[in-house]
């Protein structure tokens, strides 16, 4: 067979001929990091959002997106779907739990809205939405 390939005598090779990339340099601590106590004394002041996704028996994956109050927990509103966590996905959960709370008013003063930095939360129409909503993206 062939013989084992050697990385270390690979790499040197690769160093030799310019073929590395570069090494990223270390990024320094996001601006969004996340610190603190995230439960608070009332309701409507914090919410938080975020997924997780099982595989049911027939191979498929289900992906729930949901909004807590931080207060007394209560899941607000959720959504679940075969496909992926996406921006929609989120701001229809917004919506729903805008409205389970408050109606078809908004929030008198804004809610918090905590969540992971995944794309479907950093997105900017799901920050224009959240504040369009009266939530407060953290």
């Amino acid at each position: 067979g062939m013989p084992a390939i050697n990385a270390k005598r690979v790499y040197r090779i690769m160093r030799q001929n310019a073929l590395l990339l570069e090494r990223k340099t270390a990024v320094p601590p996001s601006k969004r990091a996340h610190t603190g106590k995230v439960a608070v004394k009332e309701s409507n002041q914090r919410w938080c959002s975020d997924g997780f996704e099982f595989r049911c028996d027939n191979g498929e994956k289900l992906r729930v997106t949901f909004a807590l109050d931080c207060c007394d927990r209560e899941a607000l509103h959720w959504a679940v779907t075969t496909g992926g966590f996406d921006s929609e996905t989120v701001q229809d959960v917004m919506l729903g739990a805008v409205e389970r709370r408050f109606g078809n008013e908004l929030p008198a003063s804004p809610v918090e809205w905590l969540t992971d930095n995944g794309s479907c939360y950093r997105a900017n129409e799901t920050r224009q939405f959240a504040r369009m909503l009266g939530l407060e993206p953290k």
